[in-house]
């Protein structure tokens, strides 16, 4: 019997009298086909690392350590930790860390595995109510993830790993597509978890690129530039880049020349731009003195 098995997992959370907390976005997965999955699409074997993000009562742990060299897993919620203890008690590859993972110190938590040097893959069943600043704090650090595979609502599954030219495409699918390439594994139906969350969601799996997608003078100017040309979708690239700098004759002189050099035209949206034209778009506004 696996914890995920329903009848387990029920039981698990009656002995120790577990009520969920909506604050913390609880939803526990009672499924073993898919945990499997999961581990399958994230290639783990006992050469890697794993760092998990909220385990609840181990039900996802419990597959990642019999692959895994090792588990780390932060676990906010203090009252789960003398469950997982209970539950994972059978494994000593597993260290349970009772932290916020935006709070934690990685750099320090990760020289704890007993071999530091494996790759590490980030694997989790993500809370939604903060998924994204999750992501990209893992994502900006400076440890070099090798890859994610991490569970999302579907609809954040589909902004990330959106392409050009969709409603989906955004300021985020820039962020994250700048440092991995991310693309959707399968779904996972909304009737798995317990309790069961008003929506779908998706695997997402990201894996670091050998270097970002395109080449910037500044990195955190070409972020801004692409976060500035989605704050109105349905306007012209040229009216959120006014709106970001100003409509004196000086700065549309240097927006104009910044498109031209960018081979934009005035008349294009946003979400018609590809990853490389935003570089190229920032760079031109850098050159112009924006």
């Amino acid at each position: 019997m696996r914890i995920a098995d329903y009848s387990v997992t029920k039981a698990i959370l009656e002995r120790h009298g577990f009520t969920f907390k909506k604050s913390f976005g609880q939803n526990f997965l009672t499924d073993t086909n898919i945990l499997q999955k999961i581990v399958d699409t994230a290639e783990i074997d006992e050469n890697v690392n794993v760092i998990e993000i909220g385990p609840g009562i181990g039900a996802l742990t419990e597959f990642l350590a019999e692959k895994a060299a090792e588990v780390m897993a932060f676990e906010i919620d203090d009252r789960l930790i003398p469950i997982l203890a209970d539950t994972l008690r059978d494994f000593d590859n597993v260290q349970v860390v009772n932290e916020d993972i935006l709070k934690a110190d990685l750099q320090t938590q990760i020289q704890a595995f007993k071999n530091p040097d494996l790759p590490i893959k980030v694997v989790a069943n993500l809370p939604y109510y903060i998924t994204t600043p999750i992501l990209m704090h893992l994502i900006e650090s400076k440890i070099p993830f090798a890859e994610f595979v991490v569970m999302m609502q579907k609809e954040v599954a589909d902004r990330i790993s959106a392409e050009p030219n969709t409603k989906a495409y955004g300021s985020l699918s820039i962020a994250v597509q700048y440092y991995m390439d991310a693309k959707v594994a399968f779904i996972v139906p909304r009737t798995v978890f317990v309790p069961a969350p008003n929506v779908d969601s998706a695997i997402l799996k990201m894996v670091r690129r050998d270097q970002p997608l395109v080449a910037v003078q500044d990195e955190d100017f070409f972020f801004d530039i692409a976060k500035a040309s989605f704050v109105h979708r349905r306007k012209t690239l040229w009216n959120n880049l006014t709106n970001r700098f100003g409509k004196s004759e000086d700065v549309k002189e240097k927006l104009t020349q910044a498109l031209e050099m960018a081979g934009l035209t005035l008349s294009v949206r946003g979400e018609a731009l590809s990853i490389a034209d935003f570089g190229r778009l920032a760079d031109a506004l850098k050159d112009q003195g924006i």
